[in-house]
C-alpha cells in the first residue's frame, strides 16, 4: 500500500512540473512582441527623411560612391551581402577607395521585407545598424518562410545587445514606414526595378555583382575622377537622396 501511496505522489509531481513548465512557457510566448505589420504606400512628410540619405559606410572623401538597392527578403540580396561584401568593405571601403550608401527597396511579393528593414532602422537607433544588418540577411532563412518574423526580430534585437524594451517599442510605432517608403520611390525613380541593384557613376547595374568586378570598376572611375569632380559629384549625390 505504502509503494502504491508513494507511486501516486510521484505522478502528482511530476505534473505539477509539467504544468510548472507550460505555465512558464506560455508566459515567454505573452512576453513576445505581437505580431508587427509595417504599412507602404504611407504618406511621406518631409520631417520623415530630414537628415536622412541611407545606411553609409566609408569616408566622406572617397572618390567613388555606390548605392545599393536592396530587400531584405531577396535571396540573391542575401548571397551579395554574406558572400561578396564582406571583400568590398575590406579592399573599399576601409582603403578609402569607396563610400557605400545603403537603401531599402522593398519588393511588394515578400511579405516580411518592410518589417525586417524597419528593424534595422530601429536597431540604427540604438547605434547597431551593421550589427542588425548583417544579422538579419544571415538569418534570411529562418524568419522568410516563419509566421512571425518580427518576433525573431526582436531575439536578434537581445543577440545583439540592444535595449529591446525600446526597440520593441519602436517596431510597434511603425515610425519609419514613411523613410522605407520614401526609399523605394527614391529607387524607382531612377529606375530600380528589381534587388540588388547598384547606382555606380550614373549607371544602374542589376543582378548580384562579384567584388572583383566591383573593384574593377570602382578602380577605374577613380581613376577618372579628379578632386574637385569628385566633391561636386559627392554633394549632388547628398542632396538627390534627401
Amino acid at each position: 500500500m505504502a509503494a502504491a501511496t508513494g507511486g501516486v505522489n510521484r505522478f502528482y509531481i511530476i505534473l505539477g512540473i509539467v504544468a510548472l513548465i507550460g505555465v512558464g512557457a506560455l508566459a515567454w510566448m505573452a512576453s513576445r512582441p505581437s505580431s508587427v505589420s509595417i504599412p507602404a504606400n504611407v504618406v511621406i512628410q518631409p520631417s520623415d527623411t530630414a537628415g536622412f540619405a541611407g545606411y553609409v559606410l566609408g569616408s566622406p572623401d572617397a572618390p567613388v560612391e555606390i548605392v545599393e538597392y536592396a530587400d531584405y527578403q531577396c535571396p540573391a540580396c542575401q548571397d551579395f551581402e554574406v558572400v561578396q561584401f564582406p571583400a568590398v568593405r575590406q579592399q573599399l571601403i576601409e582603403t578609402g577607395k569607396l563610400r557605400w550608401r545603403y537603401r531599402d527597396f522593398p519588393l511588394a511579393q515578400h511579405q516580411f521585407a518592410r518589417v525586417a528593414a524597419h528593424a534595422v532602422a530601429c536597431a540604427n537607433d540604438q547605434g547597431k545598424f551593421q550589427e542588425m544588418h548583417s544579422r538579419v540577411y544571415e538569418g534570411q532563412g529562418d524568419w522568410a518562410f516563419s509566421g512571425d518574423a518580427a518576433a525573431i526580430f526582436s531575439d536578434y534585437a537581445q543577440e545583439i545587445g540592444l535595449n529591446v524594451t525600446e526597440y520593441d517599442a519602436c517596431m510597434e510605432s511603425g515610425r519609419y514606414a514613411a523613410r522605407i517608403q520614401a526609399s523605394a520611390e527614391e529607387g524607382a525613380a531612377v529606375g530600380v526595378s528589381s534587388t540588388p541593384s547598384f547606382v555606380i557613376g550614373g549607371r544602374i547595374y542589376r543582378g548580384g555583382i562579384a567584388s572583383d568586378q566591383l573593384r574593377r570598376v570602382v578602380d577605374s572611375l577613380a581613376a577618372l575622377a579628379g578632386p574637385a569632380d569628385t566633391a561636386a559629384a559627392g554633394a549632388a549625390d547628398d542632396t538627390a537622396a534627401l
